[in-house]
């Protein structure tokens, strides 16, 4: 059973920026494809970004949904285990809460959540206007 624990959420004003932490309780890189979701308050959950690759120095790829384009980074440090999200120029509607996310096999593209395995418990993004 992987565990995935998010970190890194708070508040911020528009225009700032947040970078958030996924700690995966197992080797990633290898096997999943991992991505970052968010649901804003009655919404649904959408991915805005997902990264496959990179193990053993292999190429690895990162794949940004629209919505977020541009401002959105996914990195992870396969040494450490750990996947990462650097956002950029929030808004007020980029408020929402975040979620990490692992799924077994190759994405390419971000794919829709039923094709992600393992899930984290969340991190809140608050952006003030």
């Amino acid at each position: 059973q992987v565990r995935l624990v998010e970190s890194g959420g708070g508040s911020v004003q528009a225009g700032g920026s947040l970078r958030l932490s996924c700690a995966a309780s197992e080797y990633m890189a290898s096997r999943y494809c991992m991505g970052w979701f968010r649901q804003p308050p009655g919404k649904e959950r959408e991915g805005v970004a997902a990264i496959y690759g990179g193990a053993l120095g292999s190429a690895q790829y990162a794949y940004y949904a629209d919505s977020m384009k541009g401002r959105l980074t996914i990195s992870r440090d396969n040494a450490k285990n750990t996947l990462y999200l650097q956002m950029n120029s929030l808004k007020p509607e980029d408020t929402a809460m975040y979620y990490c996310a692992a799924g077994v096999g190759r994405c390419t593209g971000v794919p829709g959540r039923e094709s992600f395995n393992y899930w984290g418990q969340g991190t809140q993004v608050t952006v003030s206007s």
